[in-house]
């Protein structure tokens, strides 16, 4: 009988109990001979720089709009070697099989790139806390040759990257399935191999579901069949003699997670990204490249225009107002607010907009009024939680946002972070709560809706861009 678990999106970090265990088993092995050991960690503050292996991937380690490194494993990396003391050095490799490779010989002092924590690697290498937890998906496209089950696999082509979790557990899977096949790239990643199954190039690959759910917003034709796995765990990887450097982690871990800064952390990255597959809506999204396509050049140099005048990325003005409009100039509902940017006619009145049906007066006035609720919020929020707590206040009102940041103080919740502001802001529809308010009721859910579809949009355009500059690259080398 296979155990298999309900596909279900990355889990945000609980390490408490692991650290105390890992803590536990360091502290024991800390009382061992000391010849039996290296001190790592003065190693790496000896030579000034801390250096980790890990791969290009929109989950890991890439160049954002601004041409600086970013990612979910670059900012912890970064964060860490912070707290060491020293620089960092990355050293990208192509997949998890040539990571694991250049760990063995020494390569690198650590490797954070997404990796699966099993008991067989457990056995050569040494682990940091679990931080997220994934499945292993069945992937394939719309429209294409799709398995219903897992004793189908056999009658699709399948295709992973060589030597990861990924082939091991199809590996595993033969003894049930003994026709299965498989085509083993060494040389492409799991985001390379998902574009490929999105060209028609292969019928179906095998994906963690973090990176699954991170992929189709840029390939909306991909489709998620069934998980092939148990949920596993993800964690940083070390080499076996760096115990001293393990305890080290595992601590620096622990102490992001009680100060909240692995949370902040893990919502800019995965804020925006469907909770579960069965949440993803293919329409939806097939028609927002439609209208990229059809819709958006005529508008693009009016965005950029505004974006340059306000200091705002045009690509979230441009998310903006397909939030609000889907980019039709002439939008209007039933609640009067009308325009590309919808704007209410107090507001268009209030910055000087004469007609909201002409698309010029009215992203210019809605990228004004963004920046000017941006300004007028307290400085002591930081980007990038300043620019969605402003996008929450273009949809339900400043009067609202402050109602939700002063019950957030009340709550025990930090005012200044929207991971925390967008659990309270449901509560401004009940009773309970908005009659203590200023501003009262409102329809606290929306704003969360709202910030979470335009960064969505945000990220698909700021993706579609860097593949335009760079039609050479694949999308996912970003």
């Amino acid at each position: 009988m296979l155990a298999l678990k309900k596909s279900r999106p990355p889990r945000k970090p609980r390490l408490a109990a692991l650290w105390l265990l890992g803590l536990l088993g360091s502290s024991l092995l800390v009382g061992c001979d000391l010849r039996l050991r290296q001190p790592v960690v003065e190693e790496i503050r000896e030579r000034g720089s801390l250096v980790v292996l890990t791969r290009n991937a929109p989950t890991t380690y890439f160049e954002n709009r601004d041409q600086q490194k970013a990612g979910f494993e670059h900012d912890l990396v970064v964060a860490f070697a912070r707290h060491l003391g020293v620089t960092h050095h990355f050293k990208i490799l192509n997949n998890s099989s040539e990571i694991f490779e250049s760990l063995r010989r020494g390569e690198g002092d650590l490797a954070a790139a997404g990796l699966i924590r099993t008991a067989e690697r457990e056995l050569e290498f040494r682990f940091g806390p679990d931080y997220q937890e994934v499945d292993q998906q069945v992937v394939c496209r719309r429209g294409g040759r799709r398995p219903t089950d897992i004793l189908r696999l056999a009658q699709v082509s399948l295709a992973v990257e060589a030597g990861g979790e990924h082939e091991t557990r199809l590996q595993e899977l033969k003894d049930l399935v003994p026709d299965l096949t498989w085509q083993s790239i060494p040389e492409l990643s799991t985001e390379h191999i998902l574009e490929k199954v999105w060209k028609k190039e292969v019928d179906c690959t095998i994906a963690d579901s973090h990176v699954v759910a991170i992929n189709r917003r840029y390939y909306p034709e991909l489709v998620v069949k069934f998980p092939i796995s148990a949920t596993q765990p993800q964690a940083w990887v070390l080499p076996k003699r760096a115990m001293l450097l393990q305890r080290e982690v595992i601590n620096w871990f622990h102490n992001m997670e009680e100060s909240g800064q692995l949370a902040t952390l893990y919502d800019r990255y995965f804020g925006h990204v469907e909770p579960n597959h069965n949440e993803y809506d293919y329409v939806e999204h097939r028609s927002f490249y439609s209208r990229v396509n059809e819709r958006l050049p005529e508008f693009k140099e009016l965005f950029q225009e505004a974006a340059d005048r306000y200091l705002i990325p045009w690509q979230l003005l441009a998310a903006l107002a397909y939030q609000e409009s889907h980019w039709d100039p002439s939008a209007t509902s039933h609640t009067g607010v009308r325009g590309i940017m919808m704007l209410t006619r107090s507001t268009a009145r209030w910055m000087g907009v004469k007609n909201r049906l002409d698309p010029q007066e009215s992203i210019l006035g809605g990228a004004w009024y963004l920046a000017n609720l941006r300004r007028r919020l307290p400085e002591e929020i930081q980007e990038p939680d300043r620019t969605w707590i402003a996008l929450a206040s273009y949809n339900v009102g400043l009067g609202h946002i402050r109602d939700a940041r002063e019950l957030s103080r009340e709550l025990g919740k930090n005012p200044n972070l929207w991971r925390d502001l967008r659990t309270v802001l449901p509560l401004l529809s009940r009773k309970k709560y908005y009659k203590q308010l200023k501003s009262g009721y409102a329809r606290g859910s929306e704003p969360i809706f709202f910030v979470r579809h335009i960064r969505r949009y945000m990220d698909i355009l700021e993706q579609m861009e860097k593949s335009a500059e760079n039609p050479t690259a694949s999308r996912k080398s970003s």
